[in-house]
């Protein structure tokens, strides 16, 4: 017997398969899926790779498999939808492998593998009448061995480290009452869990008005009936998605099948995971980048033996090894985080559909602010749409008021605060009411420049100027994190007139404390959640301390139900409207829509958005909350200029040292692509990108724009595979479609 083996590599030589023999020992267990070590090349040392077939004949076969890791093994569904992924973004099979692994288990040496945490488990070897028996006749004398066996009385089964701690005792005293055979000390897996702080009231389902209940009754067909189906629920702020989520997976349990559910920042799965655990207790597992990797890994461990039913968490969860799946659900559908920006450049959405597809279950996407495309596919009937138009407990949309900040400046307010939104906080104040502050730039000031000769700091190894965070006093680049002091001459004309532009949340928080110095505040931005369960605290801490003003960057935006928020104040809602991305207008027109969503949840609320473009259709349909209207402007416009969804866009990006390389290997691919002669791709010039240097590697692009079929990942990869390509070790090719950003 054979095996065609996927070498776990990301060099593009190695994406290719290798055969190997299978010894007669390993005949049995070995399967497709299954994690092997293999010689490889001259090396001594093993190499690990994946089976992804088996077969009775090999031309090429001529070493053994070492060894097989069975505890690592993938099904055949992992492999089919890693070679699927492989082709669609241009990536190396064991690229795709590697996210279909526990937390941990991806590295190439057993040694480095995810281990289970073990300890030492403390258990009564005698029954508990025995042990009274023998207290009540003074065969155990001793306080301390009593006060142990009492605890263990209530306590059976404790960690050797809590006991020491509950009891005041130190482990001597458990030794010599596991010598006299009391107790027993047991070796066994420590349960890392990421809820053990967490106390949560269990609720109830609450009562569906008309327009949720009709939602739910349908998709709810799919899951009786096992039928895949694509919907939509688009449901204005508050308007009670969570909750059909909730009935939806209950069904879904009560078929004995189990629910992904994705939110698309970590600052909103732990508000999820609080709505899912009081509905649905321990049957709840979460998966996300601010656990431990241990965490991860037994979390995983738990949905893979089928401990839990529910897995939350962001885009990578999508892999969850579920065994029956009965649902996938994606919050929040329009954010940008379920798209990949490292390799694999996948997104999360493409591969929900496919996966439901084939275990026949229905998908659901919700938002308030659907993306573009997914509306237009919508009002072709690719997806069912599903229509909320009132908060579910019929409070009232934020009333939204729009502030010129050029009239600002006209009546000689400098502040960052106009006079309206000064007044609103202060009135907001009196009434012990919550306020939202929004920046979407964290930092002190933007960037720093010489108003004598135009200097500007930039980072030494990023085509970038460098942000100044006023509490380290230090320049820090947000590309590759390179930081320097502050400058206080020019370098280059040793002018002492050097100012700070720009402002971050930092500046902000510093002016409100100016303004308002009687007013609690809290910050949150990725300054200030770097720590692990950060965002959970300054969340819990905002709501239940009662801050007064909460200001921070997207992380406040999306998601959050805070009771006591009556005012949401938009700083500057031009930061992302002149971005070069086609999709610039419609996600400043989704944040700001999604961000006047946080006031008046439960009270009647109030928003002001400050701008210098009153007059832009994003920022009036926003004001009115009017999504529709803001659909039926963006998508003539994307039309007549065909973008997405008439077309995608697909961006081939060059980065190394070597500028004089990149630029000969960008325009080879071009001109082979171009030589194709295909009438359906639009292809444009290789030019550096917005941003040309990060990292100290020059960076430049292709643009090209067409409907993505198999012909075209044929053409591309008949253009980015080329031996003269292969022979320019400094480059490095990435193809991106649809990516998140156009820099």
């Amino acid at each position: 017997m054979f095996a065609e083996i996927i070498i776990n590599s990301n060099a593009r030589a190695l994406n290719r398969i290798f055969d190997y023999i299978v010894p007669k020992n390993m005949e049995k267990e070995i399967k497709v899926g299954a994690r092997v070590f293999v010689p490889f090349g001259n090396g001594k040392k093993l190499d690990d790779g994946f089976v992804i077939n088996l077969k009775e004949n090999s031309e090429f076969a001529n070493k053994e498999i070492a060894k097989i890791e069975i505890s690592e093994s993938l099904t055949e569904n992992n492999i089919i939808l890693a070679k699927l992924m492989a082709r669609k973004y241009f990536c190396n099979i064991s690229d795709c492998i590697k996210l279909m692994l526990p937390p941990g288990t991806g590295g190439k040496e057993l040694s480095n593998r995810m281990k289970e945490k073990t300890g030492n488990f403390i258990f009564l070897k005698k029954e508990i009448d025995e042990i009274n028996f023998l207290i009540e006749n003074g065969k155990i004398k001793s306080d301390k061995h009593i006060r142990v066996l009492r605890f263990l009385e209530e306590n059976d089964g404790i960690y050797i480290s809590d006991l020491e701690v509950l009891t005041d005792v130190n482990r001597t005293i458990f030794k010599t009452l596991e010598k006299n055979g009391y107790i027993e000390i047991v070796e066994k897996q420590i349960e890392r869990n990421p809820f053990i702080n967490k106390n949560i009231e269990r609720d109830e389902p609450k009562v569906l008005t008309e327009e949720q209940s009709k939602c739910f009754e349908e998709i709810n067909y799919s899951i009786q009936n096992n039928k895949f189906s694509k919907n939509l629920i688009y449901g204005i702020t508050g308007s009670g998605k969570t909750e059909i989520y909730l009935r939806l997976i209950q069904e879904v349990l009560n078929k004995g099948k189990e629910a992904i559910v994705l939110v698309p920042e970590i600052s909103l799965t732990p508000q999820m995971v609080d709505r899912f655990l009081a509905r649905f207790g321990d049957t709840v597992a979460v998966l996300h980048s601010k656990l431990s990797i241990g965490e991860r890994f037994d979390e995983w461990q738990k949905i893979s033996n089928g401990e839990k039913k529910i897995v939350i968490g962001a885009r990578s969860a999508i892999f969850a090894p579920v065994e029956s799946l009965g649902i996938i659900i994606i919050d929040e559908e329009h954010d940008m985080s379920y798209k990949s920006d490292t390799t694999p450049r996948y997104n999360a959405k493409d591969l929900a559909k496919y996966i439901a597809e084939k275990n026949n279950c229905p998908l659901v996407l919700g938002s308030a602010t659907p993306e573009i495309t997914t509306m237009y596919n919508a009002k072709q009937n690719e997806i069912n749409l599903y229509t909320l138009t009132k908060r579910a407990n019929n409070s009232k949309l934020a009333n939204v008021e729009i502030i010129d900040l050029r009239n600002e400046l006209a009546i000689g307010n400098r502040s960052m605060i106009s006079f309206k939104l000064q007044d609103k906080i202060k009135d907001n104040l009196s009434k012990k009411n919550q306020t939202i502050l929004f920046l979407n730039r964290r930092g002190y000031s933007t960037f720093i420049m010489c108003r004598d000769c135009g200097y500007v700091a930039k980072c030494k190894n990023c085509n970038i100027s460098l942000t100044y965070h006023m509490s380290e006093n230090k320049l820090k680049c947000h590309y590759c994190g390179y930081e320097e002091k502050v400058i206080k001459e020019c370098p280059e004309c040793n002018s002492k007139k050097v100012k700070y532009f720009g402002t971050g949340t930092q500046k902000l928080e510093e002016e409100i404390h100016k303004l308002f110095p009687e007013a609690s505040t809290i910050r949150m931005d990725i300054d200030t959640v770097s720590k692990k369960n950060s965002h959970e605290e300054i969340l819990n801490t905002f709501k239940n301390d009662n801050i007064d003003i909460l200001i921070g960057t997207q992380m406040v935006v999306k998601g959050h139900h805070f009771p006591n928020v009556t005012l949401v104040g938009v700083v500057t809602a031009d930061s992302s409207l002149n971005l070069e991305d086609y999709r610039a207008v419609e996600r400043t027109f989704q944040t700001l829509v999604q961000v006047a969503g946080r006031a008046g949840r439960e009270k009647e609320g109030d928003v002001i958005i400050q701008t210098y473009n009153p007059d832009h259709y994003a920022i009036i349909e926003a004001q009115k909350q009017d999504y529709d209207l803001f659909y039926n402007q963006e998508i003539e416009l994307r039309k007549m200029l065909n973008y997405p969804p008439f077309c995608d866009i697909i961006m081939i990006s060059f980065q190394g040292t070597d500028i004089n390389e990149i630029q000969k290997i960008s325009n080879l691919v071009y001109r082979k692509i171009k030589s194709v002669n295909d009438e359906n791709i639009n292809i444009f010039k290789p030019v550096p990108s917005p941003v040309d240097k990060i990292k100290n590697k020059y960076r430049w692009r292709i643009i090209l724009k067409c409907k993505v079929t198999s012909r075209i990942l044929d053409i591309i990869n008949y253009g980015i595979e080329d031996e003269n390509i292969k022979k320019c070790k400094n480059t490095r090719i990435t193809v991106d479609i649809n990516p998140n950003t156009m820099n």
